[in-house]
């Protein structure tokens, strides 16, 4: 018996159609699995999501694998190895994955150091010198005596 359309699942859409596992358990344990794990040949979808052929057909493979009672690990594990990591929307804790688990932190902590240490150099900056009235007109006559050019040019 198949249903299309199953609100419970939160990534299908409502044209896959859904086969009816027996349970209300074994059907959710479906919908979570279909919905964390990607599809092989398209770029960003779930199996849920995902209408390439290969989707269907690792559909029926989580259906098949449920019904011979494997546990969400065990059926996870057959997807990772036929197809790799990539059918893992959250790839596992491991050697291989420790830069892409890290690296968005790191460079969080990077841009927040970068932040401080420019802040803390424009503290440190001397004040640019400022001229009152007297000592700018003092410039001025020195530098028209001297023939150069005025403090207002702007070259």
């Amino acid at each position: 018996m198949a249903i299309a359309g199953w609100a419970s699942a939160p990534g299908a859409l409502a044209d896959v159609e859904i086969e009816d596992l027996g349970s209300a358990v074994a059907n959710a344990r479906y919908a979570t699995l279909i919905d964390e794990l990607r599809c092989p040949q398209c770029q960003n979808q779930n199996l849920a999501a995902s209408n390439a052929p290969i989707a269907g057909d690792l559909r029926a493979q989580v259906r098949r694998l449920l019904r011979e009672g494997k546990s969400d690990t065990e059926i996870i594990d057959f997807l990772v190895g036929r197809y790799g990591d990539f059918v893992l929307y959250r790839p596992r804790w491991q050697p291989a994955t420790y830069l892409l688990w890290l690296g968005p932190g790191g460079l969080l902590i990077a841009a927040g150091l970068t932040v401080v240490l420019v802040v803390r150099r424009q503290r440190r900056a001397p004040p640019k010198a400022v001229l009152d009235g007297a000592a700018r007109a003092t410039l001025t006559r020195l530098l028209d005596e001297n023939g150069e050019h005025r403090m207002d040019d702007r070259r």
